[in-house]
């Protein structure tokens, strides 16, 4: 380009020293229009080359997308092989899985029968107690929570004042503890003596731990005169810590003094039932 754009000059020098004006203007123009045409065609080449880069690098990506696509189609192939096998497996598995749930529905179901079965017999010992001791004293109270039966006795139905031992009219109410307790072998009788806030110190006794469990243990030998078999006694104390209400009134600490006996079954039996239901679930599934 910079020989051409020379030669003209040189062309331009040489004829405006041998041609007329007229021929001069008419060459001058030719360069011009030959200058425009070659910058014209520069352009044009040069979007040609921009162009060609472009599209060799679209070529190039498309290669690259080509060859990624064959990689993830022979990863797929793989996969599905791979898949067929794990849908046997998987299909196998949950089989497995279903007979597992359906032997464990049927310990829920096992276990569930033993619960309702202890419950039933719970319920049994409720209303054999509000008939025999009668439910319309206020002195007595008999109810179920959680599975567990409780009696509650105001301690002016068992004890005077400051005592421990047992009043003749309380012999007479326990009598009727007494003979429901014996009906239910296969259940423990917990009595825990429960003392207002009050300090307490008589004779060898030293506070109100000492009282609640000396009223306990003495009911217990009155349970036990009574033909309840001392194995299924337990003594408990609780001093004032459990209280049911404040103890800022007489009549507060009147109602936080009582005897609570409590009728539950034994846990070791209770847990020889449930063991015996596993070990047969066991022999079934041999």
């Amino acid at each position: 380009m910079k020989k051409i754009l020379l030669l003209a000059a040189t062309a331009t020098i040489v004829l405006s020293s041998c041609v007329s004006k007229k021929d001069f203007a008419d060459l001058e123009a030719r360069h011009k229009e030959t200058k425009d045409l070659l910058n014209s065609a520069t352009v044009k080449l040069n979007a040609c080359l921009e162009e060609k880069a472009s599209a060799t690098a679209k070529a190039n990506a498309l290669e690259d997308r080509v060859a990624d696509l064959k990689k993830t189609n022979n990863d797929l192939i793989e996969n599905t092989k791979e898949m067929t096998v794990l849908t046997a497996k998987g299909a196998d598995n949950l089989e497995k899985s279903l007979e597992s749930m359906k032997e464990k529905d049927l310990k829920i179901t096992r276990l569930q029968d033993a619960l309702n079965k202890k419950d039933s017999v719970t319920l049994a010992i409720v209303s054999s107690l509000k008939k025999a001791v009668g439910i319309d004293d206020p002195d007595i109270e008999i109810n179920v929570e959680k599975g567990v039966v409780f009696i509650s006795i105001a301690d002016k139905l068992l004890f005077k004042s400051g005592s421990y031992n047992v009043t003749s009219k309380a012999k007479e109410v326990l009598g009727k503890v007494a003979k429901v307790v014996n009906s239910k072998p296969d259940f423990e009788c917990m009595v825990e003596g429960h003392t207002d806030n009050v300090p307490y110190k008589k004779g060898v006794l030293i506070d109100n731990w000492d009282l609640s469990v000396k009223r306990s243990t003495s009911i217990i030998r009155v349970l036990q005169e009574l033909g309840v078999n001392p194995g299924q006694l337990i003594a408990a104390g609780r001093s004032h810590y459990v209280p049911l209400v404040e103890n800022d009134t007489a009549e507060n600490r009147a109602i936080n003094r009582r005897t609570r006996i409590v009728v539950l079954p034994k846990i070791d039996q209770f847990y020889d039932m449930i063991e015996k239901e596993m070990k047969n679930l066991s022999a079934e599934g041999k």
